[in-house]
């Protein structure tokens, strides 16, 4: 395993491939991409929860360079998603550059040498440079409620399905009610003989516009020249119409809401349900879901929704703080993931032995969530202030990795040891971002994982997708303090 490259990446979800994709078509082969897993697929390998699907777009959540004509439906299944990563690992010749099994616990840079020591499960190696694109949904998150771990029965995150496990007809509760849960549930439903569903807070959810593509449509994004193209465009321009109702004008986002309110009275009748079903904080402030079966699912007789908080989660059962405890075979949590702490749990160590988990005390922050100043060579895909809440994260990627290769090609042009952003640089960015996203509805009285636990949202870019990507389009040499 003691060995030294070019270039090491962490992760082989979309960033990872696509970063050692663009590096082998620029000839830079000297690379090793480091992952954790048995398998690639980043939350695509993790996330097999029964319906678990994308909520972009087949047509854009791909890389623009491979576009896929035969995507079964309009929204992709997860197990499409991951057959096309595998296509394109395969493709572009990125397998045997993969290290399975090979989890990363400590990267120290060595400022003399210029090189990035890094401490795997495995072994020891070096590179001249660092990519992590370890994304922000990769570690799940388990809430901290009293007894959680005295539960004699069936207990997993959503994250890490436990398929072997018998839930027909069995009693079962669902903790979380988010973007996994919403689509699990309906599934659940079809299946166990009670479910309980526990909600924290209720969220905004609207039709899916879904369906399978024909044979018709197969055909025409094969063989028809620019027909793809046109489609990832109109999809692309739909979708970037509605950042205006994120960062500037919420109000924007009535008609969404208007599609919320004829999805909720559509599928539940109670008015006590309906109520609970509805939000008390403004549309957009936390994710907004698409879902047809959701409310169909929790109107069903044998499915309660709860709202009053748990206390407790005894050896057979959960209790709430009204004294009610329901007693349960299994457990699912629906919870999340830890999205704020980007890199963790490696070390990671830059110059003066400064740690990065100390550089974001703060929260996390990197200039144009790619470079963090006194780290240098490394480059963050995926890290902070690049989430979307309106279109395609592989849009944002696609960025990230170019303005990566402009600075690797500049540092081979100029013979450069390292390259480091300037705190100054950083610090700028730093105070826009935070001054942009007052004017989002992000930052408008609700609690969501975009955010800090002190209220500071580090996880979105609060602007458009095309400015994003006219801000990384190349790197500025006046931004970088570099060694020969």
């Amino acid at each position: 395993m003691d060995s030294s490259h070019e270039v090491a990446i962490i992760g082989s979800g979309f960033g990872g491939l696509g970063m050692a994709i663009r590096l082998k078509q620029a000839g830079m082969h000297d690379l090793v991409v480091l992952e954790k897993a048995d398998e690639i697929g980043g939350t695509w390998r993790d996330n097999t929860y029964p319906g678990a699907a994308c909520d972009v777009p087949s047509h854009l959540y791909s890389f623009s360079f491979e576009p896929k004509p035969d995507w079964s439906r309009k929204f992709p299944p997860q197990p499409e998603i991951l057959e096309y990563l595998r296509h394109c690992a395969r493709k572009y010749g990125v397998m045997p550059h993969i290290r399975f099994g090979t989890e990363v616990t400590e990267a120290r840079f060595d400022g003399e040498a210029g090189l990035w020591r890094i401490s795997t499960t495995t072994g020891q190696l070096s590179a001249r440079v660092l990519v992590a694109a370890c994304g922000q949904l990769n570690r799940p998150a388990l809430p901290d409620i009293p007894g959680r771990d005295s539960f004699g029965g069936i207990a997993f995150h959503s994250a890490r399905w436990d398929h072997s496990a018998d839930l027909d007809g069995k009693r079962v509760a669902v903790i979380g009610t988010g973007a996994s849960a919403i689509q699990f549930v309906p599934e659940l439903a079809k299946r166990v003989g009670r479910l309980h569903v526990f909600q924290r807070s209720a969220q905004y959810i609207i039709d899916k516009p879904d369906r399978p593509y024909t044979a018709l449509e197969q055909a025409l994004a094969r063989h028809v020249p620019g027909w793809r193209q046109l489609q990832r465009a109109l999809i692309y321009t739909l979708l970037e119409a509605r950042a205006l109702g994120f960062i500037k004008y919420p109000w924007l986002l009535a008609p969404a809401a208007w599609r919320f309110k004829k999805n909720l009275h559509a599928h539940i009748k109670d008015p006590a349900l309906r109520e609970a079903l509805t939000p008390d904080y403004p549309m957009g402030c936390k994710r907004i879901l698409l879902s047809n079966d959701y409310y169909p699912a929790l109107a069903e007789p044998h499915v309660e929704l709860i709202t009053d908080p748990i206390e407790r989660i005894t050896a057979d059962g959960i209790r709430t703080r009204d004294g009610i405890e329901r007693k349960v075979d299994a457990i699912v949590y629906g919870t999340g993931f830890h999205a704020n702490d980007f890199l963790a749990p490696m070390k990671i160590v830059g110059l003066d032995d400064r740690e990065l988990n100390e550089a974001w005390q703060g929260g996390a922050s990197a200039h144009l969530g790619i470079t963090v100043s006194g780290f240098p060579n490394l480059f963050l895909l995926y890290g902070p202030y690049t989430n979307l809440g309106h279109n395609s994260i592989i849009y944002m990627l696609e960025s990230q990795i170019r303005y990566v290769m402009g600075c690797l090609r500049a540092m081979r042009h100029a013979r450069l040891r390292w390259i480091d952003v300037r705190p100054d640089v950083q610090s700028a960015f730093e105070r826009r971002m935070q001054q942009a996203m007052r004017d989002t509805v992000w930052s408008r009285g609700c609690t969501s994982w975009y955010m800090t636990a002190d209220g500071k949202v580090v996880n979105n870019w609060p602007g458009f997708t095309f400015a994003y990507r006219n801000a990384t389009r190349r790197p500025d040499p006046r931004h970088f303090r570099v060694r020969r």
